[in-house]
């Protein structure tokens, strides 16, 4: 029986930091399923899944941890099934003038109507006329099937307007939906 073994990293970014990690899963018998990895503020950040026979998970764990002689902070877990339930993912994009607790204010709407934020990206910009920094966030959500969308919608947009930003909800993988389903 396979197992996910779940692992984040980070450390000071430099070359040979992916290649010492997957050097390590092929030796134990593991096999890359997935993995975001970025450079902040010189710093790498990775998460990865990978999987193994079940057997093999203790020494893939131990091969990894002696990444931390490399001077990476590394973090094991073990993966799990998806929750039963999510009836679609539905993408949220954002933008707006940048100031802070917008990620906490939509995030926030969303726990309370039991919704998981799958996928995160966020960033900031200057905007092209003025200069002012705009704060962009995209989002994969998964929404249980019990969910009333139509209230996340409305508590999505007086937020919206509140923090003064645009926000749309679509289905994931297809652009604002002919339904309304955006949100402004």
């Amino acid at each position: 029986m396979k197992v996910s073994v779940i692992v984040t990293l980070l450390g000071p970014d430099r070359p040979g930091l992916v290649s010492m990690v997957s050097a390590r899963a092929t030796a134990a018998g593991a096999n890359w399923m997935e993995s975001r990895m970025a450079q902040l503020a010189g710093q790498f950040a990775g998460l990865v899944r990978l999987e193994v026979e079940a057997g093999a998970a203790a020494d893939l764990e131990a091969a990894l941890r002696e990444l931390e002689r490399e001077g990476l902070h590394v973090t094991i877990g073990r993966g799990r099934d998806a929750g039963a339930g999510i009836l679609h993912r539905v993408q949220l994009d954002l933008v707006g003038h940048d100031h802070p607790g917008i990620v906490q204010e939509i995030s926030g709407v969303l726990a309370r109507h039991g919704i998981s934020i799958e996928e995160l990206e966020t960033g900031c910009e200057p905007a092209s006329m003025t200069g002012e920094l705009l704060f962009r966030a995209y989002a994969e959500l998964g929404v249980p099937a019990d969910t009333d969308l139509h209230a996340v919608q409305d508590d999505l947009e007086a937020l919206a307007n509140a923090l003064m930003v645009d926000l749309e909800l679509h289905d994931a993988g297809s652009g604002p939906a002919a339904d309304g389903t955006a949100v402004r």
